[in-house]
């Protein structure tokens, strides 16, 4: 199989996971068996802490069709796996994750569906065994990507899906510092389509996002795909403009009129406030779009590859 090109290539980022792995490669042979097609497994450690790396190693010296990929440090999820695309030789392009909430058993599924004639088949979770708070905070973020974005985000879709290599070599080519995977499936576009799939309970540990971290990743998401969040503040400050020029005119009217006899200072102080507040907040909106601007113009590599078993 080392000198042959393979029909579908596996890959997963691997993040502090040292007890799924052995679980997670033996699965996704079992599957690749029973379909019977060429493969190779790609597993990119994101410079895990536990012994995910040794581990790795070790499948990887036992099993010719696994690769083990370490970068220099720690990245990111999105970035991880855009390191392990950037060497998949397959035909086809799995991505799941490394935790086993995304079966590798569902990849006949995905496959089946995509001989159909789709470039892009995208695991659907309509029943997703995440807590309360991952899902809600997802949905959340879905609704705030749409609102910010004008475009919609399917929150019961993740990476977990199949795509065409020509689909791959698209999004790699996408030179934004900012790397989300989905959202750059969804921008390329090509013949995509969804399919339902059982989503299972995490097998061991809990989830690498903080919170502050998933607030961190899709605000970065936000402020990458969309200008709307500038255009909106624009809005409101004319807005603003528009009901300052109307509350001038009618305390004018009230000045020639004698109604006014003593000067609030109240809502001078309230006024005052409040337009420092959006003013700061407006050009701090900018200042984090330059940043961006800034970060993508030193085109530092996203991700830096240490070793490759």
């Amino acid at each position: 199989m080392e000198n042959t090109v393979p029909k579908l290539s596996i890959v997963s980022p691997v993040y502090q996971s040292e007890a799924t792995l052995e679980l997670l490669v033996s699965e996704v042979e079992r599957v690749m068996k029973s379909m019977q097609v060429s493969y190779e497994i790609i597993l990119v450690d994101d410079r895990s802490k536990d012994n995910s790396w040794s581990i790795l190693q070790s499948i990887s010296k036992k099993n010719v069709e696994v690769t083990a990929v370490r970068l220099s440090r720690n990245f990111g999820q999105h970035p991880a796996i855009m390191a392990g695309l950037s060497i998949t030789k397959g035909d086809w392009v799995v991505v799941l994750d490394c935790d086993l909430q995304d079966q590798p058993k569902e990849i006949v599924k995905l496959y089946e569906k995509a001989m159909e004639g789709y470039d892009v088949v995208l695991a659907k979770r309509v029943d997703r065994q995440d807590s309360f708070l991952k899902k809600t905070s997802s949905f959340i973020f879905s609704k705030s990507y749409k609102i910010f974005t004008d475009t919609h985000y399917d929150h019961e879709i993740a990476n977990f899906g199949i795509y065409k290599k020509k689909v791959i070599s698209s999004i790699l080519e996408i030179s934004d510092y900012i790397k989300f995977f989905p959202l750059f499936v969804k921008f390329v576009g090509f013949n995509v389509t969804s399919l339902e799939v059982d989503h299972a309970n995490r097998e061991e540990g809990k989830s690498s996002y903080s919170y502050s971290k998933l607030i961190s990743l899709a605000f970065n998401t936000i402020i990458s795909f969309s200008n709307k969040p500038l255009k909106l503040f624009m809005k409101f400050g004319l807005l603003v403009s528009i009901l300052s020029f109307l509350v001038g005119v009618y305390y004018m009217n009230l000045a020639f009129t004698g109604k006014i006899e003593v000067l609030g200072f109240s809502s001078i102080i309230i006024s005052i406030w409040f337009l420092s507040g959006v003013i700061i907040t407006t050009i701090g909106v900018c200042g984090i779009y330059l940043g961006k601007i800034f970060d993508q113009t030193k085109n530092r590599p996203v991700y830096i590859i240490d070793e490759i078993v």
